[in-house]
């Protein structure tokens, strides 16, 4: 490592790392300390090569949030990795995970997450370990804080549908999982799938333009027009004074 980064300095008296700076021109300082590893407020898109080179390998706890991050190659050579932190990031369903064997704790609150099913699949092939999670802020966990139009219902539906695919949790979101939360989710979480998706227009068929009008009539031939008509108009001369209803009196046997 060369003297002029600054990179892994180590204290000579407790032997752990204080700030580092990757970049040599004073502006981006982490800090690693008793295997845990903090690169937060960077702007960056990607962990950078220089972080993985110096850190993988000695890193437990990795902090990246509050930066521009929707790729995390690299994050695979982690090998010792037990709690990441992707919060206030970016990242999107086609985000592709490391697989970490040893990791137990992954918060990615406030990202941009709308598939619960494709996150689920890659939590329990990638991370098989995981015991904590934490989605707020993502439309694939439905409360106030992603929607508006969220409310305690949709969010009880993600938790019994979360804890259902993932019964190894004991923490979810805000909330520990208790011996009752995973009952219940084993009960009704197989229900509890909801697919939601935006509105492919392309597959939407086209309206079809207004038919001319159809020769064919469910009448018979014979059926009189309009203009032949036997109604009459004119003032009645018989006036009724009865007590009773007597509204047939009036309809003669030709016309029925």
């Amino acid at each position: 490592m060369a003297d002029d980064q600054n990179v892994g300095l180590q204290d000579e008296n407790t032997g752990h790392f204080g700030n580092v700076d990757l970049a040599g021109d004073g502006n981006g300082f982490e800090v690693f300390q008793d295997g845990q590893l903090s690169y937060v407020g960077h702007d960056v898109a990607a962990v950078p090569r220089k972080l993985i080179e110096d850190y993988s390998k000695v890193t437990r706890r990795l902090d990246l949030s509050y930066n521009q991050i929707s790729c995390l190659d690299g994050l695979e050579e982690f090998c010792h990795l037990e709690e990441l932190v992707l919060d206030n990031n970016p990242i999107t369903d086609g985000v592709k995970f490391p697989e970490l064997p040893t990791l137990h704790t992954l918060t990615i609150n406030k990202n941009k997450l709308t598939d619960i099913d494709h996150l689920l699949n890659e939590v329990k092939t990638k991370f098989p370990l995981l015991t904590y999670l934490s989605l707020l802020g993502n439309a694939a966990c439905p409360n106030q804080l992603s929607a508006h139009d969220k409310d305690d219902e949709d969010y009880s539906r993600y938790r019994n549908y979360v804890l259902y695919q993932l019964p190894t949790l004991k923490f979810l979101d805000s909330k520990n999982v208790t011996a009752e939360d995973l009952s219940e989710a084993k009960r009704v979480g197989p229900f509890m799938h909801v697919v939601k998706g935006p509105i492919d227009e392309s597959t939407v068929p086209e309206e079809s333009p207004p038919s001319s009008p159809s020769p064919y009539t469910p009448l018979p031939e014979g059926s009189r027009t309009p203009d032949e008509h036997l109604g009459t108009f004119g003032k009645s001369k018989y006036v009724y004074y009865g007590k009773h209803s007597e509204g047939n009196r009036f309809i003669r046997n030709n016309d029925l």
